[in-house]
């Protein structure tokens, strides 16, 4: 508001001949004020052409030239409205800094421009741009943002403004330039080639804005991707805990029971062991009984005694039945540790195996797929796969030819033998290899063609939707018609726009789970990619709905 005010009080106190601020303001008869020298200046001229002296606002003509005294009043008022709009200008922080525009009519401290002409080929700050807004040859010149590179469009050489273009040499001219150094040269206005270039430029905006929208997709696709890797990882750790924390009970328990064994085993020995000792201990005591009796009896010196009591104590009772104790080495446990270390060893070189299947499960997700995406064809030439088709799957009315890479629908059915792989129903052929990790190949086709990729395992026979290519999900496809693409997957069909061509190029990266179409000419151009889960090889193949003489080979790429 206050910038307003300012702007208000300065056009009533600026002299309408420079539309400047009144400097030695003067006031002439008819109430009109100007700057002293810009009146002087205007009468002057007046007086050489007419010999009169008039107001330039109202006109009014004076017979003698008037005296012109300054109006000390205005002036101060004039003054005033000079140091106001400076304060204002310091309050709104308008003054031009390093790296700022600044206005090119302001004096002392410059305020930062606000518009710059390429017409006066200056800059403006809000004050010294109104005349532009008011005065009507001004209004017609062409402002701009405020800019510091207006040099850059006057001419080095004549120091005239660049108005036109030369296509030849590509670059902005001038109009003496185009009457000299570029004479002859393909010329036009700089605004005739703007509006060519402006329609390139939309062109080349919607280029762009169709890579953010794919890089957009990348990105969900590529967080989707990481939190299906983080939740997969997480789930693997708790699994993989779980089942070597079984592991580890299992171990735990049969260690358990080995010691429960060799203890129960070693108390029964034992206990077996001390009952025989007692026996034995026992046995030993009546024998040495019985020997001391006969000890005494071969002292007596009575030989009735001898002979009466000998035969009872000479004769040895029969010996209890006792087990036999073999004089062996120390019977142990070693056959046991021995069988727990063979059970050990053989553990560790199972584990080992297992191991390294383990690790190289871990290693082997790749579900990121952190490669530098392949955006060219020569980039693409890199995994290219020499495919072959498979007569064994090939309907009978298609011909096979080219070493098998070529495939032609026909009127008459060809002589092929009965096979199980053979396609009964639909016009179809499935290629010799099959498709793993990332694989690229070219087709050129010609009448109605469908470019798929399928699975072994798909029906021979029965409905489309059991066995038609695109149908079901074990196939993919993209239709070819005249002047149009169709994908289809599960029997949901997907428009598809992009430059038609007779060159189709498909890439599958298997690990990753993409499947893409390009069409292939000067450019290689992204027709429709596919983010998936493939489950088992892939295959390539061919389905034609019917036209005749319709025609698809595999290219042989260098």
């Amino acid at each position: 508001m206050a910038q307003q005010e300012i702007r208000r009080d300065r056009e009533k106190r600026s002299c309408s001949i420079c539309l400047d601020l009144l400097k030695d303001p003067v006031t002439i008869p008819c109430g009109h004020s100007y700057c002293m020298s810009c009146i002087k200046d205007c009468w002057d001229e007046e007086n050489k052409n007419k010999n009169t002296h008039s107001c330039p606002q109202c006109r009014r003509s004076f017979t003698s030239r008037p005296v012109l005294m300054k109006n000390t009043v205005l002036a101060e008022l004039v003054e005033e409205l000079k140091e106001i709009g400076l304060q204002a200008a310091s309050s709104d922080r308008s003054y031009a800094g390093p790296g700022d525009v600044a206005c090119d009519f302001c004096s002392g401290m410059k305020l930062k421009a606000f518009k710059s002409c390429l017409v006066c080929m200056a800059s403006f700050c809000e004050q010294h741009l109104q005349p532009h807004y008011d005065v009507a040859p001004l209004k017609k010149h062409k402002l701009v943002e405020a800019t510091l590179k207006l040099q850059e469009n006057i001419c080095s050489r004549h120091n005239e403004v660049m108005k036109i273009f030369c296509r030849t040499d590509q670059q902005c001219i001038c109009y003496l330039c185009s009457m000299d150094d570029h004479k002859g040269h393909d010329t036009v206005s700089a605004a005739a080639e703007r509006a060519e270039r402006q329609t390139e430029l939309g062109a080349s905006r919607q280029k762009i804005q169709k890579r953010v929208q794919d890089r957009e997709t990348d990105v969900k696709v590529l967080q989707q991707k990481v939190g299906a890797l983080n939740l997969s990882a997480n789930e693997a750790v708790r699994d993989s805990e779980k089942k070597f924390t079984e592991l580890r009970r299992l171990i735990d328990k049969r260690s358990s029971e080995v010691k429960q064994q060799i203890r129960s085993q070693q108390k029964t020995q034992v206990s077996q062991a001390e009952e025989l000792e007692a026996k034995l201990q026992q046995e030993i005591a009546e024998l040495r009984r019985k020997d001391a009796e006969l000890d005494r009896l071969s002292r007596t010196e009575d030989h009735l005694h001898f002979l009466n009591n000998y035969p009872s104590l000479s004769r040895l009772s029969d010996s209890k039945d006792l087990p036999s104790v073999d004089i062996h080495p120390l019977c142990s446990f070693k056959d046991v540790t021995a069988a727990v270390s063979e059970a050990r060893d053989k553990l560790q070189a199972v584990l080992s195996q297992e191991w390294g299947k383990t690790s190289l499960a871990v290693t082997g997700v790749d579900v990121l797929l952190l490669h530098a995406e392949t955006r060219t064809r020569a980039e693409f030439m890199k995994y290219h796969s020499q495919l072959t088709l498979d007569p064994n799957t090939a309907y009978k009315r298609l011909l096979l030819c080219d070493r098998n890479r070529k495939a032609t629908l026909m009127a008459a059915e060809q002589s092929y033998l009965s096979h199980p792989d053979r396609f009964l129903e639909r016009f179809q052929v499935l290629s010799r290899e099959g498709l793993t990790g990332r694989c690229y190949w070219e087709v050129e086709w010609s009448g109605t063609v469908s470019i798929a990729v399928a699975y072994k395992n798909i029906s021979r026979t029965g409905t489309m939707n059991e066995c038609g290519f695109g149908f079901n999900d074990k196939s993919w496809s993209l239709e070819l018609y005249s002047g149009r693409y169709v994908f289809r997957h599960k029997n949901t069909r997907t428009s598809v726009s992009g430059p038609q061509s007779s060159r189709i190029g498909v890439y599958v990266d298997h690990r990753a789970g993409t499947l893409s179409y390009y069409s292939i000419s000067e450019t290689m151009t992204l027709l429709h990619r596919v983010q998936t889960t493939f489950t088992q090889p892939l295959y390539a193949g061919f389905w034609f709905p019917g036209s005749p003489r319709s025609s698809a080979e595999l290219c042989e790429l260098k």
